[in-house]
């Protein structure tokens, strides 16, 4: 594992593929597309993180749908921005390429696919593929509701599906910001990313609902990839204060949602004609209130812990695991807390918060481990033309 150390000592030359000659090179590209490139793909997961709160407030506030609603609407064209940003740097690589001329690393090892008829980069086929397989199952689910009507549940097959391919697209713009991480606005773009996944990462959990476990599927994700992608983007960023620019990030996304999404809800409900349901009073917007609200104790925990590899010589892959386990046990106590005060509905027992805090523990532990290993896979040098 890549230990939380400056991101120039991780940099170097790795296996060439095996589709493609190469050659060493040792910055990631720089260049206007390659800001243009991340940013939009960025923005993109934002617009479908927003789109998704709303359209999940207003199942919860007015109730009536249809595929074609706003919220919809903002969910799906997220996803497209996301897939045409990324197809045009796809094409914008090709073009190098093809032209003969050295084809840097701008959003990560470029890779040929498609029988080597394209060049891409590995983030940016990452995310496309994320983008494109959201709108192939967006048919899916058009066709489920055409079958069984409109439903107000999110483990339905074609919803996590959905659910699975806003994953991967998030994931790709992770790692087309992580290949720039030696460029100041790469750096802030993980500091983006990283939140807008850590929210939607427990989603795909949903899947899990039509089983009989005794704790919930949502707080198990949140558990899981909360310090697992908190451990991954400190680490990646391998600067003091990473951990806690992250969580404060995620802080911010979280206040601004509280806001937006009833908000947005309300307005377009009374935009149509029609009205808000019974009994809505002191009920917390849905998705911001799940969203961990403590995560900067987390990551206070963490960058303790990685001052000591930094400073001290500590192993970083005994203390990556120490990391995960705490700021596992850290998530997995406060959540409820967290649960208690924003719902007045909720009341967890102590029987059932001890047993989501050793349930904290092995989460953690997997956290770290994933975390450890997640980070190398990015930080493992990538930089490399294909001709």
């Amino acid at each position: 594992m890549s230990t939380p150390a400056p991101p120039e000592a991780s940099e170097g030359t790795g296996p060439a593929p095996s589709n493609a000659e190469a050659a060493p090179t040792s910055t990631s590209d720089n260049s206007t597309a390659a800001r243009i490139g991340a940013w939009v793909v960025l923005f993109g997961t934002a617009v479908t993180l927003v789109g998704l709160s709303w359209d999940i407030q207003w199942h919860d506030d007015v109730g009536p749908d249809t595929f074609f609603t706003l919220p919809h609407l903002l969910l799906y064209s997220g996803s497209a921005l996301a897939g045409f940003a990324s197809l045009a740097m796809v094409l914008i690589t090709t073009s190098a390429q093809r032209a003969g001329r050295p084809v840097p690393r701008m959003g990560g090892t470029p890779i040929r696919v498609f029988g080597s008829n394209l060049t891409a980069p590995l983030g940016y086929m990452v995310a496309g593929a994320g983008a494109a397989s959201f709108l192939l199952y967006g048919l899916l689910d058009l066709e489920w509701h055409s079958i069984y009507g409109f439903d107000a549940v999110l483990n339905t097959p074609s919803h996590v599906a959905l659910f699975l391919s806003i994953w991967v697209t998030m994931i790709g713009s992770v790692m087309v910001f992580a290949s720039h991480r030696d460029q100041l606005w790469g750096r802030i773009g993980i500091v983006l990313a990283i939140p807008i996944l850590i929210t939607f990462a427990p989603f795909p959990t949903n899947a899990l609902y039509n089983l009989q476990l005794p704790v919930d599927p949502t707080i198990v994700g949140i558990v899981l990839f909360g310090p697992l992608l908190l451990i991954l983007g400190a680490a990646v960023l391998a600067r003091p204060g990473a951990a806690v620019a992250i969580a404060a990030s995620l802080g911010a996304m979280q206040v601004i949602l509280w806001w937006f999404s009833p908000w947005a809800a309300h307005t377009y409900a009374s935009a149509i004609g029609l009205p808000l349901r019974d009994g809505l009073t002191g009920r917390p917007p849905a998705l911001p209130a799940i969203m961990p609200m403590f995560m900067i104790v987390a990551a206070l925990a963490v960058e303790g812990l990685f001052w000591l590899v930094r400073t001290r010589g500590y192993d970083a892959k005994k203390i990556v695991l120490v990391a995960g386990a705490v700021a596992g046990v850290i998530v997995a106590v406060t959540f409820p807390l967290q649960l208690n005060l924003t719902h007045a509905s909720s009341h967890i027992t102590i029987g059932e918060v001890a047993l989501i805090a050793i349930l904290g523990i092995p989460l953690g532990l997997l956290a770290g481990f994933l975390g450890g290993r997640f980070t190398s896979m990015l930080l493992t040098p990538v930089a490399e033309e294909v001709r």
